[in-house]
């Protein structure tokens, strides 16, 4: 079941997402200022979000001014440039121009993909490369054009660039993942409109068996051993909406939509008591593991690059979601500063999760189990071949998770002696390099208040000797991160180590300050040397955790314009200023994922992989705060 997407109303608080109006109304201002023409496109249209001190001073019947980034590309030049708009009072509030050689680019835009096609397949030299490879029929090769990175090549710094990987069809329905045409890669050139160069290692064999996992003569006849599955809510959802607003269980919190990031969560609070002013995941970076000349710049950021939020699936009832379903629609800006709505870009439901807490007493008699419930927002996005989940949830014991679900297709190559050492072998003659997916959780954190401090947790173990003689005990060390230069901090699993945000402001009953728990699931951070590009680049992935003093103007780890930026961006910048952190406003930066070494059985299709992260009350509470959960369902 499912009720109606959201209904936009006239725009009433600071954070609500933008509105369809308001994208016009920004395209007619920066037409007025004389700042789009026939060849200047927008690469980003986004909210400029307000600093918290008035989103805090907003009260419901106040006035809202409400302001737009813009990111401009002139085509014909190259020239780039970043415009803040005051949709409130019909101007140009500033406009930063943009040195493509330092600063980096705007991120790719969909028409570019599609330009991408035709320069290469009007390439004398690409045309030539297919030929020695025995293709003809160019309407069957998918000419796939992935970022450059940076990489000091000579002639590309200022350059806007893609880099083109080729895959052919046996026919038009055929996925052409499963038929890479190695050893060759297009470099182009997005403002010339041309191939600068043409790397061709020479002539592999073309992986001949398909992988149409959507084609029954592939997949073999549909499995009969399924019974139907229900989940009913006949008297509707524990939740209730006031346009962005969602109430259930005790947790108010506010949906918003970015096109970078896409879902974003502001505002969460817990009875009343805040806990996270805002929530996203505000970068990606997906690098590859083969060293090899055609592949060795293979290193992508999803967010930065690519626009994350802009590539949202919509979802379907019983396919994406089940149960009793609220969407809501996502309203972005295409390249020509037009509105675009992708309806159902966004889940809302609640999930049975289990057992809550149970016990049965040998004493008493008594008999008690209460079962838990979370709410669930959630949305996909399609990066190429990879398809990607975010979904928040949140519990009745005030207990946050995000979890990241990668599925899709994987990227792949042909299997031989040379990549052998980088790659999974899934299907004869068929590679599946190794790669990373490493995302950068953004974490404004307000734990009873907007000042916090952030401690590591670490398990002790205590020699045996006095006060310890039979060797059993066992502590917790706890260490302050007072400044942002010594905030770079790594999980480890063999010390239990957690971080935990406690507030300067409230304490519980205890005397103790309220507090909540990130627990990190530990998993690699980024591979690559230290020297290499990517770790430049994506320096927030070569450690787990970082804290910065809250700043509005830092929204993102690895910088405002990632596209081809030579790196040190974002948090190396931010931290190296060592702000203190003690008792201040801050933001947490929590690098997650998987380390992703291809297995047969992921092909021709990924099962889902699940990364993530738990935040847990410690202290937040005077004691379990469900035990007014009734039992039953």
């Amino acid at each position: 079941m499912t009720t109606a997407p959201t209904v936009r109303p006239d725009v009433t608080h600071p954070l609500d997402r933008l509105t369809a109006p308001e994208i016009d109304r920004a395209r007619e201002i920066l037409d007025a200022a004389g700042l789009r023409g026939e060849t200047v496109r927008a690469a980003l249209l986004a909210l400029e979000e307000p600093s918290r001190d008035v989103v805090r001073a907003h009260r419901d019947g106040d006035a809202v001014d409400r302001r737009v980034r813009a990111v401009l590309l002139d085509n014909a030049t190259g020239r780039s440039r970043t415009v803040i708009v005051s949709l409130t009072g019909g101007g140009v509030e500033r406009v930063v121009d943009h040195d493509p050689e330092t600063d980096g680019q705007p991120p790719i835009m969909l028409e570019e993909f599609v330009a991408v096609d035709e320069i290469v397949k009007a390439d004398p030299g690409w045309v030539e490369a297919m030929g020695r490879r025995g293709i003809t029929d160019l309407s069957l090769v998918a000419a796939c054009p992935l970022s450059a990175g940076s990489f000091d090549l000579p002639g590309e710094r200022g350059r806007r660039m893609l880099r083109v990987l080729s895959f052919l069809q046996h026919r038009p329905a055929d996925h052409p993942w499963a038929h890479p045409v190695d050893g060759v890669v297009a470099y182009v050139d997005l403002i010339e409109r041309r191939v600068v160069e043409l790397v061709d290692t020479g002539v592999v064999p073309i992986p001949e068996e398909e992988g149409n996992f959507d084609d029954p003569v592939f997949t073999g006849p549909p499995r009969t051993s399924r019974r139907p599955l229900e989940i009913t809510q006949p008297e509707g959802p524990s939740f209730t909406l006031g346009g962005d607003v969602v109430e259930w269980e005790g947790w108010r919190f506010r949906v918003g939509f970015d096109p970078r990031e896409g879902l974003v969560l502001y505002q969460l609070a817990i009875d009343g008591r805040p806990v996270l002013h805002r929530a996203s995941v505000a970068e990606m970076v997906v690098p590859y593991a083969d060293p090899g000349p055609v592949r060795f710049w293979q290193n992508y950021f999803d967010a930065g690059e690519y626009l994350l939020g802009a590539q949202v699936n919509s979802l379907e009832v019983g396919c994406d979601c089940l149960g009793h379903i609220h969407y809501f629609d996502a309203v972005m800006a295409d390249s020509d500063l037009a509105p675009r709505t992708v309806p159902n870009a966004v889940c809302l439901h609640e999930e049975d999760a289990g057992v809550l807490w149970k016990h049965a007493d040998l004493f008493t008699g008594s008999a008690n189990v209460r079962r838990k419930r979370r709410l669930v927002i959630s949305f996909f996005a399609t990066i190429g071949n990879y398809d990607y989940g975010f979904y928040w949830s949140l519990y009745q014991d005030g207990t946050i998770q995000l979890e990241v679900k990668a599925t899709g297709v994987l990227f792949t190559g042909v299997y031989d002696e040379r990549s052998a050492p980088w790659s999974t072998q899934v299907a004869p003659g068929l590679a599946a390099p190794f790669h990373q997916h490493l995302f950068c959780a953004r974490l404004d954190v307000e734990v009873d208040g907007p000042r916090t401090a952030v401690e590591e947790l670490d398990v002790r173990r205590v020699p045996r000797g006095d006060g310890n003689e039979h060797g059993n005990a066992f502590g917790r060390a706890i260490t302050r991160i007072r400044s942002e230069a010594e905030s770079g901090r790594e999980a480890d699993a063999n010390t239990g180590r957690r971080w935990r945000v406690a507030s300067a402001e409230a304490t519980n009953r205890f005397g103790d300050p309220t507090a909540y728990v990130l627990h990190p699931e530990g998993q690699p951070a980024l591979l690559a040397d230290d020297s290499s590009s990517i770790a430049r680049r994506a320096g927030f992935a070569t450690k787990h955790l970082w804290v910065t003093r809250y700043d509005p103007e830092q929204r993102y780890p690895a910088g405002e314009l990632v596209n081809q930026h030579g790196g040190g961006a974002g948090i190396p910048e931010w931290v190296a200023a060592d702000r203190d952190l003690d008792g201040q406003e801050l933001t947490l930066w929590h690098t997650f994922g998987t380390s992703h070494f291809p297995r047969p059985e992921d092909w021709p299709v990924m099962p889902v992989d699940v990364c993530g992260f738990r935040m847990t009350p410690q202290g937040f509470f005077d004691r379990n705060p469900t035990l007014d959960v009734p039992p039953g369902s």
